[in-house]
């Protein structure tokens, strides 16, 4: 369900998935997605705002890039006291390693008032819990490679393409083959060593795809 993080690669949620429990008759569900960027996260978040227009909060906290892009990072309390809603549930997706991930935590409060500690406690584990269970991908860093090949090389170029995480994005055929690629950082350089240094025209930052 789960992979190892490393600097060239991250887990990221599959699709949105949701998750509840109680804490003293209070009821809280966490809700859990894959964006793509802080609008796509708000966006979603403005939709759950809608789906639980009655509930007394909806909190959430987004790392909606790769983990170590803090222009990408955001959290709300949504009218819980400063500091025991979206920090916690911030800092549990930090501790992660989670990239492209939004969670709102939902709650409908059941009477008994928790206390700043006690909300602290909840809503941390509303996003810790909620990241052990759901569904991940691998998502990996990359750079954008553009190569030209003769075509004589191609067959040979696409069958070892096959044995690495490195996907085509576009194709040109003229007089000889012209091919643009997002290359994670681990396949660079065996990239380079495949094709020759003459043939690969070029490689440019940032870009991320999702694992193969």
């Amino acid at each position: 369900m789960t992979a190892g993080t490393s600097s060239d690669s991250y887990r990221v949620p599959t699709a949105r998935q949701h998750f509840e429990f109680e804490i003293k008759a209070s009821r809280f569900i966490t809700t859990v997605a894959r964006v793509e960027c802080k609008l796509e996260a708000r966006n979603f978040i403005a939709t759950l705002n809608q789906q639980y227009a009655d509930a007394n909060h909806n909190c959430w906290a987004m790392v909606a890039g790769q983990p170590s892009d803090v222009g990408q990072q955001d959290q709300s309390d949504d009218g819980e006291p400063k500091g025991t809603a979206g920090m916690p549930m911030l800092y549990a997706l930090q501790c992660s390693g989670f990239g492209n991930i939004v969670v709102v935590v939902t709650r409908y409060f059941g009477g008994v008032k928790l206390g700043a500690a006690g909300l602290v406690r909840a809503y941390s584990r509303a996003v810790s819990e909620a990241l052990t269970q759901i569904d991940t991908d691998v998502r990996y860093v990359c750079i954008s490679a553009r190569i030209n090949l003769p075509y004589s090389e191609l067959d040979k170029f696409l069958y070892w393409l096959q044995t690495t995480r490195i996907k085509l994005t576009q194709k040109e055929f003229t007089d000889e083959v012209y091919l643009e690629a997002d290359v994670p950082l681990q396949d660079a350089e065996l990239l380079d060593k495949f094709i020759g240094s003459n043939r690969l025209m070029s490689l440019n930052w940032p870009n991320n795809i999702p694992g193969k």
